[in-house]
């Protein structure tokens, strides 16, 4: 599980409710009116930008990004070596049933097994990453879209309020929950595009990027091992998708 997601999005939800809580009472900062406006009209509106596919797939993605973590760039390249020490040494079919981290890279070992030629396999990872990146495009776009129309929504709940409240006047009791409804709706407003759906977006952009490059690592590794080169050159290969201080690293454990 990808904990840095969690503890950020609970962390900020209980700070505000803590204010909350220390403040006054909480059940004056819940209004049903204003939820319903806000809400509502968020997931109605971003619904009608997008299909039904699109919209539902968003939260599965959003689900993933809290559930799956990618495995460390350098124990994939130690996987991969490995792999290719294997290939090397007892041909492609030793490969078969092997426990991998990661189901691309299974489904490229299982291509490897097959007897598929590396431009056939290149070919069919690739069309593979680029659906995968499209998925996670799309769902980090369905966010950012309910990030824009949240304190929208929650302007126009304001002005609802300030509308009811100023055409009743002279009823000094339809004033106050007319004005909660005007100040909770800009509130809601800003906490779903703040606390939920901005960082949820940029961690889906964050993990399309990250999942993009560890599939293109995958696919040089089982191209070249397709290809029969050494393992320590596929090492060499990989390594150049770590970052420089881990890659600097690397060259000096080689040196010594």
């Amino acid at each position: 599980m990808d904990f840095a997601t969690l503890i950020g999005l609970v962390g900020a939800i209980l700070l505000i409710a803590s204010a909350v809580i220390l403040g006054v009472s909480p059940s004056v900062f819940i209004n049903p009116a204003s939820l319903l406006i806000v809400v509502g009209g968020t997931l109605l509106v971003v619904l009608a930008k997008f299909s039904f596919a699109q919209f539902l797939g968003a939260f599965k993605a959003a689900a993933r990004a809290f559930k799956f973590k990618l495995p460390e760039t350098q124990a994939s390249i130690e996987e991969l070596v490995d792999i290719s020490n294997v290939a090397r040494k007892e041909g492609v079919l030793g490969l078969e049933g092997r426990e991998l981290s990661s189901p691309f890279l299974s489904q490229g070992i299982q291509m490897l097994v097959d007897g598929q030629d590396g431009d056939t396999i290149k070919q069919l990872l690739n069309k593979e990453r680029l659906m995968t990146l499209d998925h996670n495009r799309s769902g980090a776009k369905v966010f950012t879209a309910m990030a824009d129309v949240a304190p929208a929504m929650g302007m126009i709940g304001t002005l609802i309020g300030l509308v009811q409240m100023l055409s009743n006047m002279e009823d000094p009791k339809s004033i106050g929950p007319a004005m909660a409804v005007a100040l909770l709706t800009t509130l809601y407003g800003a906490m779903i595009a703040t606390m939920i759906a901005t960082p949820i977006a940029d961690k889906l952009s964050l993990r399309m990027t990250e999942e993009a490059r560890m599939q293109s690592l995958y696919i040089d590794a089982l191209v070249a091992i397709k290809a029969g080169t050494n393992p320590r050159i596929v090492e060499q290969l990989l390594s150049s998708y770590l970052p420089p201080k881990e890659r600097e690293k690397l060259a000096e454990a080689e040196g010594t």
